[in-house]
């Protein structure tokens, strides 16, 4: 089962490398975009995730941040599948992922869920949660990523990642 669902997502890859990147209209770098879908089980999300991290790694230089883009990327699916599918097998989860070509990574997640009210989500850092073992999902994501937000009730999450490299170029200056 994981077998063929890598195949699928290599021959969308590979397909997407062949487009020509297209302009972004807040600034001039071009992109490459990548749309697939997986199917509600928590037993493809690392799979998928590693497929992703090899499509990012293709078209974005290594710069630290790639664990970052990573661990958010795996919360926010684990999160469609299990609270936004409800463990749905019949149910898919839609991801898009933009590499731009100055660094910036941006991936969409969308669940067939009812969604949630964001800012009904405990802070997992207070006193009377820390010993919860679950919980941690969006607050990593927001930790990790330059910025996450949610849309549609709930149901779709965007997040972005911004190249350490313009950082680092920034504080030469």
């Amino acid at each position: 089962m994981a077998r063929k669902f890598q195949m699928e997502i290599v021959a969308a890859m590979a397909h997407t490398q062949s487009l020509s990147p297209l302009p972004r209209t807040n600034h001039s770098a071009p992109y490459v975009e990548l749309r697939q879908s997986l199917p509600s089980r928590v037993g493809v999300v690392s799979p998928f995730v590693d497929q992703l991290m090899r499509f990012i790694l293709n078209f974005r230089m290594a710069d630290g941040s790639e664990v970052d883009i990573e661990m958010a990327l795996l919360e926010a699916l684990a999160n469609a599948v299990i609270h936004g599918n409800g463990d749905n097998s019949g149910k898919r989860v839609y991801v898009t992922c933009r590499c731009y070509m100055d660094g910036e990574v941006s991936i969409t997640v969308r669940d067939e869920g009812k969604g949630f009210d964001s800012n009904t989500v405990e802070d997992p850092t207070s006193h009377e949660n820390l010993l919860f073992t679950h919980g941690r999902g969006i607050y990593l994501m927001k930790t990790l990523m330059d910025e996450v937000l949610f849309e549609e009730n709930g149901s779709v999450v965007r997040m972005r990642k911004n190249s350490n490299f313009g950082a680092i170029e920034q504080k030469r200056s």
